[in-house]
């Protein structure tokens, strides 16, 4: 079984959290049982996260070796100019290394995308813009980081696809079996 999730903003990507006060977990959004997340997905990011009971497909999804793509839209706080995407398409060195090559784009007009709560923080002196960013890596808050090293800090990021598997139509806490 495979499972499609809109996984929200500020929810934990498993199904249990132990800290004071409790977190949101998967746990409220009534998943199928047996199933886990199959990679992860950062607490303060959205968007899709796939579930399975199949362990061997949990690792072909997330096993870097297999290289499969994620994709991102992602709101930046700044204007990219050319030298920023080249530099993101190129493969920014972060602390950890340098990290693959990355397909990006700017997304214009801004996609459509459900809100969010809280609202991000908009601040009328400083523009924003929407990137689309296609990676083959999956390191801890990745996206984020190689957003900030090339000066443009992330505001929001939402996936919107893992592998063949796209978001689609859902929304912030609904999901769907992927056949």
């Amino acid at each position: 079984m495979l499972i499609a999730f809109y996984k929200p903003f500020q929810v934990l990507t498993q199904f249990t959290d132990r800290s004071e006060p409790p977190r949101r977990t998967l746990a409220e959004f009534g998943l199928p049982e047996d199933v886990y997340p199959a990679g992860r997905l950062d607490y303060d990011s959205e968007g899709l996260l796939l579930l399975t009971d199949d362990g061997r497909l949990a690792n072909r999804l997330t096993d870097p070796r297999h290289g499969k793509r994620k994709t991102y839209w992602v709101q930046v706080e700044g204007t990219p100019d050319v030298e920023a995407l080249r530099q993101l398409s190129d493969g920014v060195v972060l602390s950890d290394g340098p990290c693959l090559p990355a397909q990006v784009g700017v997304l214009d007009p801004a996609p459509v995308v459900p809100p969010r709560e809280p609202p991000i923080r908009v601040r009328k002196s400083v523009p924003d813009a929407w990137l689309e960013v296609t990676i083959r890596e999956g390191r801890n808050r990745q996206v984020r980081r190689m957003t900030a090293a090339v000066g443009l800090p992330t505001l929001r990021l939402i996936r919107v696809q893992m592998d063949s598997v796209t978001l689609g139509d859902l929304q912030p806490g609904q999901w769907r079996e992927v056949v």
